[in-house]
């Protein structure tokens, strides 16, 4: 029986059809430094939530002078101040652990620094799981945290009664316990980092609304304010749920969501206030909650369902109102009631526990639970750092992240994942709402390899061939807002997704297509590969110097790559020279990434025209031993070897259509891609499957595609490098021109690297593994040891074994060595092997390594 009580709970309501939120004026008190009229200010951070006030204690701390920070009301005004104040290690990503890492330590040690207490509490965390999928959730979880040393332990529900008193464990399983995890004073917290940024030289200027934004003619901007225009070079909105107001005033739609979120305080249990230690914070997938002790009493965060989770709705319309600041929603305890009483099943004292409080306060979202940080290309010297769900875990490392970024001229790490131009151009009021939703409401859900959400699809982005192969059985992936066929189901056989931590439906499907491949020709719709155009006078010497491979004689493709200053893989690329222009092309992912990277070294002095193509192009790929008597009988052109050999490129006409071919193909097999005016990929895609048919054509996705790379030995961006790595432990030698006469970006930087040698280096491995193989970011284990991890994996259908890639030790990158590989809790024999695994077409008709992809 129901019997939580409900007394004396503090509502505080925001007006319905409140007038829209405008700036107020206030009077613009002293910094003791002029930026009306002496020196621009070198960084405005708008916005003086936790984000922005660890933003600029970062760059003051790093050395950056004239730092300003201006907030319309009051620091911790927004979000912060009524935040649950939960900081954790765990995140589902990569690098994200790495800013929540860094936030701990920092906040750890914030009190001694600044002599401002934090309110911080560490009595460790616990993600519970009741079902057999969820544990091995929690295997998943670890093997990929335990080579970045996260101090993560897998408990039974024996630990989780000692470490939690009153918790019923009947039905929990096992637990993911993690040491160092807990919660902080969000307001202590920001007050801290307050007194470290004015403690560095940083400028806090409250009650100071922003008014208007204007970009100056020597590239920085004028801050508008009630009292003057404040000079700055450059600017970072960090304005919480006015980011997108904000965001207008320079020219940019941010995709923003502002959700309630819920939670309440219960008033002194009994057994709660009995207990010896602090109860760990309880992460409830099943319950979809999370659970805190808060003094002698409970705190209970659900995260609601995307069906009954709510949206402001009106301030994306209308905008935030008037004077709104440290006010709450009205709160709606009907919609926790669900998960009220699943908290209940696990801790039963909640059943008599009367609540005291209950918060409903706006946070933000990006469509995604992730928030957009970095510079926005499109709009210079404009930084953002909006759309956290998670601020104040988030605050110390993202303030270190984008200090070091902005004064080192390159991220410390890749975190592409968070890139703030991610939904530029597709991602529609529509879809930002239903993803949003669907975010929210799977925030506790649990997480598998491969994972598809459906919400707010398709967008915009299809290609021409989208419903033929929707009927023909392909099952669509996500990628950066385009549709994808990850695989194709048989007759009779549902393309439905079934996601698995283990080989699941989608398993023998690709076995077919990777046959199809190498047997005979298959097609591939590529469309969502991002495209650029680049022209003018300077295109050459641009490309020499922002690019480590030579620049492609006409007629030519290379693949190359952008390197950062300091010798990291900012991208892959590969390069075409036509007639008049360079045609570029990446992945879909890396679309925005790429083009705000090209931009900015362009913006260096070179004479260019820089221009996005990619949702005016289609690509339809073609592989596969018959992939040249296919397109024969499409084209009068002669595409022999002598002719049109591997890595060139040309215009042509198939099947009547223009076509700039490119004789690549990422499956290391004969094939071609075939770009096109983006209207003429449903009729190319007709003709093909036409001319193919006494070649048993078919069509493949792209776990096929994924598959056959891997055989062939090829690196994948953001797999096996990114900007964490260098091109040389990466194994990319051969495309890295270290003798070409151009002084290209990180060149210095890659000779240091290698004088000062590879403490790592990429391998391959063979492993001997049962209905599993590997994702990436696994542990690899020597003896009993970590000493490495995956970056890729999947089953090699054409030599019968799992297969990954790896980065070890150099001293273990011996081929014939067996290492180990840990898979859901299991280490996996694995052995370093010769790579190719599989020779390409070129290498098997030639010796000649032409450095194909």
């Amino acid at each position: 029986m129901l019997r939580l009580a409900v007394r004396g709970v503090r509502r505080v309501v925001l007006l319905q059809g409140a007038a829209p939120w405008r700036f107020s004026s206030t009077r613009l008190a002293t910094t003791g430094l002029d930026f009306q009229t002496g020196d621009p200010a070198e960084m405005v951070i708008v916005g003086g939530g936790c984000v922005g006030v660890s933003i600029a204690y970062h760059l003051a701390k790093a050395g950056m002078p004239r730092v300003l920070l201006l907030e319309k009301s009051e620091l911790t005004a927004g979000s912060t101040w009524h935040a649950a104040g939960l900081v954790t290690l765990f995140n589902t990503g990569i690098n994200f652990k790495r800013i929540h890492e860094y936030s701990l330590k920092l906040y750890e040690q914030l009190e001694q620094e600044t002599g401002q207490a934090v309110g911080l509490h560490l009595p460790g965390s616990i993600r519970l799981a009741f079902t057999p999928d969820q544990v091995d959730e929690l295997h998943y979880h670890k093997t990929r945290s335990r080579w970045m040393q996260a101090p993560l332990e897998i408990i039974g529900p024996e630990r989780v009664l000692e470490l939690c008193p009153i918790a019923n464990v009947d039905k929990i399983l096992a637990g993911l316990y993690t040491v160092r995890d807990g919660h902080i004073d969000p307001y202590s917290l920001t007050m801290a980092l307050a007194a470290g940024a004015r403690m560095h030289g940083a400028h806090l200027q409250q009650k100071t609304p922003v008014t208007g934004l204007e970009t100056r003619t020597d590239g920085g901007w004028n801050v508008q304010t009630p009292q003057g225009i404040i000079k700055a070079k450059r600017i970072i909105n960090c304005a919480g749920f006015w980011a997108k107001e904000l965001g207008k005033m320079a020219g940019v739609e941010h995709q923003l969501m502002t959700i309630h979120h819920q939670y309440f305080i219960t008033s002194a249990v009994p057994e709660v206030a009995a207990l010896q230690q602090e109860i760990p914070v309880l992460r409830d997938i099943e319950g979809s909650y999370y659970l805190r002790q808060e003094r002698q009493g409970l705190l209970i965060g659900p995260y609601e369902s995307k069906e009954t989770m709510r949206l402001q709705d009106d301030w994306m319309e209308n905008g935030v109102p008037s004077g709104f600041g440290k006010e709450l929603f009205e709160s709606d305890l009907d919609r926790l009631l669900p998960h009220v009483e699943k908290a209940m099943e696990v801790v039963p004292v909640l059943k008599d526990a009367e609540i005291s409080r209950v918060v409903c306060g706006p946070i933000m979202y990006s469509p995604e639970p992730l928030p957009l940080v970095g510079p926005y290309e499109g709009s210079k010297n404009y930084w953002v750092a909006v759309g956290f769900g998670y601020g104040i875990v988030h605050a110390g490392g993202v303030g270190k992240y984008l200090a070091d970024w902005i004064m080192n001229g390159e991220p410390p790490y890749d975190l592409i994942e968070a890139d703030p131009n991610r939904f530029d151009g597709w991602a529609t009021p529509h879809y930002a709402r239903a993803k949003a939703k669907e975010s929210y409401g799977m925030n506790n859900a649990v997480m598998y390899p491969k994972e598809e959400r459906f919400s707010g699809r398709p967008t915009h982005r299809i290609s021409g061939v989208y419903n033929t192969l929707l009927e023909k059985g392909g099952s669509m992936g996500f990628h950066s807002g385009w549709e994808q066929p990850h695989w194709f189901s048989t007759p009779g056989q549902e393309p439905s997704y079934r996601p698995s931590f283990r080989r699941t439906n989608w398993f023998e499907a690709v076995g077919r297509e990777c046959k199809l491949v190498m047997e005979n020709v298959g097609v591939i719709d590529l469309t969502p590969f991002g495209k650029f155009l680049i022209s003018g006078p300077d295109s050459a010497r641009l490309l020499d110097s922002m690019c480590a491979n030579v620049v492609p004689a006409e007629g030519r493709t290379v693949v190359s790559h952008m390197l950062t200053p300091r010798g990291r893989v900012y991208a892959e690329l590969t390069i075409s020279h036509l007639d008049d222009s360079f045609f570029l092309i990446t992945g879909s992912a890396s679309e925005f990434h790429d083009l705000r990277w090209i931009k900015h070294v362009a913006a260096g002095g070179f004479t260019v025209h820089v221009k996005n193509v990619t949702e005016q192009q289609g690509v339809l790929g073609l592989a596969g031993p018959y992939a040249r008597h296919v397109l024969r009988r499409l084209t009068v052109e002669d595409l022999s070897d002598s002719a049109f050999p591997f890595m060139s490129c040309r215009k042509i006409m198939i099947a009547g259509r223009p076509v700039t071919a490119v004789r690549i193909s990422y499956t290391g097999e004969l094939g071609w891609e075939l770009y096109h005016s983006d209207v003429d990929t449903l009729p190319l895609y007709m003709a093909l499957m036409e001319a193919g048919k006494q070649y048993r054509i078919g069509d493949f996705g792209t776990y096929a595609l994924n598959t056959l790379r891997l055989e062939k030995g090829f690196r994948a961006w953001g797999a096996e490098m990114n900007c964490d790595r260098n091109p040389l432990e990466a194994g990319l030698k051969p495309f890295i021109k270290m003798t070409k006469d151009a002084d290209f970006i990180g060149k210095k930087a890659l000779m240091e690297i290698k004088k000062a040698g590879l403490p790592q280096k990429l391998v391959f491995l063979s492993i001997d593994t049962d209905d599993i193989d590997a994702e990436g970011n696994e542990t690899v284990w020597y003896e009993d040891e970590v000493v490495g991890n995956t970056t890729s994996g999947a089953y090699s259908f054409t030599s019968q074994q799992s297969i990954a890639f790896a980065y070890v030790s150099t001293a273990l990158a011996t081929p014939g060595l067996t290492l180990h590989v840990e898979l859901l809790g299991k280490r996996y024999p694995a052995r370093v092997v010769q790579e190719p695994l599989i020779p390409t077409e070129a290498r098997r008709k030639s010796e000649r390594y032409a450095g194909c992809l």
